[in-house]
């Protein structure tokens, strides 16, 4: 192979070895951007060349991590997860009973998101649009996954069938808890809170947790 080829070649793999090791804040700095100017302008009021312009990035480099602005999104409740998952490394909750384990789990997402709620709405009602059913598709999975992420975060280890009643009490619980938070303006979200505590006993009463 000629060298001059060879050359060449070597440049054109060197993209992809830098998105390989794209900085990990990369993404949370496009994001915070995004934020912002859905804070401005609303969810539907900015487009992804508009976050490029911000940051001083080409549109080559937001398209990298976010191959759409729906993954922007997406990128948003995933914050809230890691937020919810952190908690494990804290030997104390881990010590707590499951059901207090289980409210703060679920606290600790809603909490991530308090400061972004109304952004959080538009991202969810944008999704629930009559014409978005393959966003509507992958909410029914998101929420799936989310589900089995609180119950790995509060050490829910139920098997069998107790298992999938665990599932779909814990399911119920959340699903109803972002509907209430949606709306909720509540200071600090105590009424959120304050909602979640209650169908949380109920699952935990009808479950019978230790």
């Amino acid at each position: 192979m000629p060298a001059r080829r060879r050359s060449a070649e070597r440049l054109q793999a060197k993209p992809a070895a830098a998105r390989v090791a794209e900085p990990p804040e990369r993404r949370d700095t496009i994001l915070d951007a995004a934020l912002g100017l859905a804070r401005e302008r609303g969810w539907n009021g900015f487009h992804l060349h508009d976050v490029a312009d911000r940051l001083g990035l080409s549109l080559a480099e937001i398209g990298r991590l976010f191959p759409d602005k729906d993954a922007l999104g997406n990128r948003l409740f995933a914050r809230a997860t890691e937020a919810m998952l952190a908690l494990r490394d804290d030997a104390g909750f881990r010590a707590l009973p499951t059901e207090e384990r289980a409210y703060r789990a679920i606290a600790a997402w809603f909490e991530s998101l308090a400061e972004h709620r109304v952004v959080a709405r538009d991202i969810l009602f944008y999704k629930f649009a009559p014409s978005h059913v393959h966003h509507q598709a992958s909410l029914v999975i998101a929420l799936s996954r989310t589900v089995q992420w609180i119950r790995e975060a509060a050490g829910l280890d139920a098997a069998g069938r107790a298992r999938r009643r665990e599932e779909v009490r814990l399911t119920l619980v959340f699903a109803a808890t972002l509907v209430f938070w949606l709306t909720d303006r509540s200071p600090k979200q105590q009424r959120t809170l304050a909602f979640l505590r209650r169908r949380l006993e109920r699952a935990g009463a009808s479950l019978a947790w230790a």
